[in-house]
């Protein structure tokens, strides 16, 4: 062996240096990703709760047209849920918003006091009443449900 070949050291490995720039790098990616990633996940939830609020109303309307029963559409800003039921209790179903989420209003306006409750009657055979409410994530997005009295098909969408 030579005396170059002792001498010369393989400099494998990573320095305390770049692993502190990598780490920092990432760190910066992360922070500058993470709001917009919250933001979408709001969003989706948003939508989701709204999608379960048009579910229910489908299956209280479809309620009252096969089984021939009137349903009451109960909706409560203060307890923030909406409650569908027949006067027998036969069919009976309850959707509690989750807790970033409120009933911002109902429509149509009414002579009532903003927190009260709102009922809406489903007859059977009978047009289905104009109805709608706009529900509101806890960073202010907006979404609106309502039901086309025409169709009697309800459907969400972003309130602009």
């Amino acid at each position: 062996m030579s005396v170059g070949a002792i001498n010369r050291r393989s400099d494998t490995g990573v320095t305390l240096i770049e692993l502190l720039i990598v780490t920092a790098i990432i760190g910066l990616i992360v922070g500058l990703a993470f709001p917009s990633a919250a933001s979408g996940i709001e969003a989706l939830r948003l939508r989701s709760t709204a999608d379960s609020i048009v579910n229910l109303l489908n299956t209280s309307i479809d309620r009252a047209e096969r089984r021939q029963q009137v349903i009451e559409i109960w909706i409560s800003p203060r307890d923030n849920v909406v409650i569908a039921r027949s006067p027998d209790l036969a069919f009976a179903r309850r959707l509690d918003l989750p807790e970033n989420f409120h009933i911002a209003a109902i429509a149509p306006p009414a002579q009532v006091a903003p927190g009260e409750p709102r009922r809406f009657l489903l007859y059977p055979g009978g047009t289905v009443p104009r109805l709608g409410l706009e529900i509101a994530s806890s960073n202010g997005r907006r979404r609106a449900i309502t039901v086309d009295p025409f169709t009697a098909t309800p459907h969400s969408g972003i309130v602009q």
